[in-house]
């Protein structure tokens, strides 16, 4: 019995810690000017949280964020590529405009007559020396955007520095 209850306290430990660790998959490509990002997911959702935290790591060492607070996006497109899109220019605004530099992503996709995102985005005000600034992106494009709804999911997209 006192075993049990042991392995059940290591158990929720263990949830616990992986809750505040997101695990990403994402790696940067060759390209000559800009900065050309491929993401992985298990799902589409998974894969949106991944192209977040893919953003921010451009701008800032993302290691080097706080979850201190949360913000909610919410997003509507007649398509992944658009919605896609609108969710890496919703990101660069959050960070660069608004000053908030997200860690921890959830994402939640539906799709009826159109796609719908909602994210929690939990992070930090933005503190240009301590987060270690990188370097400023202009925008996201639609230029070899790719987006391979399987699995795992594989999204391309190139950002515009």
């Amino acid at each position: 019995m006192h075993l049990d209850f042991l392995i059940t306290k290591i158990i929720v430990r263990i949830n616990s810690a992986l809750q505040t660790y997101q695990f990403v998959a994402y790696r940067y490509l060759d390209h000559m000017t800009d900065a050309f990002i491929e993401v992985t997911g298990d799902t589409i959702d998974e894969a949106f949280e991944n192209a977040g935290i893919s953003v921010v790591d451009t701008i800032v060492d993302i290691k080097l964020v706080e979850n201190k607070e949360d913000r909610e996006i919410r997003l509507y497109a007649d398509d992944l590529k658009s919605l896609l899109y609108s969710w890496l220019e919703e990101i660069i605004i959050l960070t660069i405009t608004d000053g908030f530099v997200g860690k921890i992503f959830h994402v939640k996709i539906t799709k009826n007559d159109r796609y719908h995102l909602l994210a929690k985005v939990s992070g930090e005000e933005i503190n240009f020396e301590r987060h270690h600034f990188k370097m400023e992106i202009k925008a996201p494009t639609y230029h070899l955007m790719e987006i391979k709804d399987e699995k795992p999911v594989l999204m391309q997209f190139i950002l515009d520095l």
